[in-house]
């Protein structure tokens, strides 16, 4: 969605996200296919209910393997897990938690991240112009593929290859589903469903999940032609940390909707973490303008689009449509935005104090009694 320039970027960054950034039709801005979660079965249960218990597991991974097949795919008749009809939103203090603590340390860990890489590119600069002037003057290897691979690495922008790594582990996770032994492992940690025994590590691991191979693409797509622009705002680690918190917080809202509406569908995708991005460019660049990528003679500004995107996903939940998961984008939308505004300034341009610690702690060793080299 973003064009590689910070100012300006070209909505053939925004083709169909099968998750939630659509820009080609407004009413497919957000896919998010669905999953139906599952029960384990009981360790001890009667003969006739394990009989149940597996027709309804063989029941649901049939209308996975039936409904993922396409990329525009609405939720799933939701199990009900229990025999309540909602469930209690006590069930969420852990994943609140898990939320606040995933988050801190995704930040924590960025910002750690970033004063080792600075140290490094000290470190390795003048190693660096010594490799260039040795490479410079031996001759060319021919049909040298490891020299082509880092030529093509190297023409790629900081934010290309900073979400490099997030699309191969996307794409790892998507083969994994292909696997029918691991359909169950995939259901259950790969799918997040508040109704589901496993609350907390599925909030991270489904941002990574996808079944619909263009569920995959579109969203990964999106995330590439963002990358340029949002990197350049916000810097590799900074990136990270707010991409990994915006998947956690745009799923823990998820569970917050469905808890409340008794919806106790499962889901799955980078939508919430993609949703954070996109708002994050429209917020810090709300007059660039925008083009649908089949369309490129309609223009819109980006603020344009992140209103409309959000007031669709408003209608979304104040009318119970089902087809996406609204809250989950919601969540990651707001998040963004909020980001932008006051994160910024609240997070990421307060963690000196734990960066100190961080050097202080690096370099106490033995023989230096205590003070490292600065």
């Amino acid at each position: 969605m973003q064009t590689g320039d910070s100012t300006s970027f070209h909505l053939d960054s925004v083709l169909p996200n099968s998750m939630n950034i659509e820009f080609s039709n407004f009413w497919l801005i957000f896919y998010n296919v669905s999953r139906r979660g599952f029960r384990k079965t009981p360790k001890k249960i009667e003969p006739q209910k394990v009989e149940t218990e597996k027709t309804a597991q063989n029941d649901l991974v049939s209308s996975v393997n039936q409904t993922s097949k396409s990329s525009l795919t609405p939720m799933l008749e939701e199990p009900v897990l229990s025999n309540s009809a909602s469930l209690s939103f006590r069930r969420l203090v852990k994943p609140f938690v898990f939320t606040v603590g995933f988050t801190g340390t995704s930040f924590g860990m960025a910002a750690i991240w970033q004063y080792e890489t600075l140290k490094s590119r000290v470190q390795s600069y003048f190693n660096d112009l010594r490799l260039d002037w040795l490479e410079k003057h031996q001759p060319p290897k021919a049909g040298d593929i490891r020299k082509q691979v880092n030529q093509w690495w190297n023409s790629l922008t900081e934010g290309q290859r900073t979400v490099t790594g997030i699309i191969a582990v996307n794409a790892l996770v998507f083969c994994l589903w292909r696997i029918p032994s691991m359909q169950w492992t995939m259901v259950k940690y790969f799918t997040s469903n508040p109704a589901s025994k496993t609350l907390c590590l599925p909030m991270v691991l489904s941002t990574f999940s996808h079944y619909s191979f263009f569920h995959m693409a579109a969203n990964m797509y999106v995330l590439w032609s963002f990358s340029s622009s949002i990197v350049s705002l916000l810097g590799q680690e900074q990136f990270m940390a707010v991409y990994l918190s915006a998947g956690v917080i745009s799923t823990f809202t998820s569970y917050l909707y469905k808890t409340g509406t008794g919806r106790l569908g499962a889901s799955l995708g980078a939508s919430g973490a993609i949703m954070a991005v996109l708002a994050a460019v429209c917020s810090k660049m709300p007059e660039a303008k925008l083009a649908i990528i089949l369309l490129p003679m309609f223009t819109f500004t980006a603020s344009s689009a992140l209103k409309a995107i959000i007031a669709m996903d408003t209608a979304g939940l104040i009318l119970g449509w089902r087809f996406f998961d609204h809250a989950a984008h919601l969540g990651g939308a707001l998040f963004g935005i909020w980001y932008i505004f006051h994160g910024h300034e609240l997070i990421w341009k307060n963690r000196e104090p734990l960066v100190k610690l961080w050097h202080d702690l690096r370099n106490k060793g033995p023989g230096t009694g205590g003070n490292g080299p600065t």
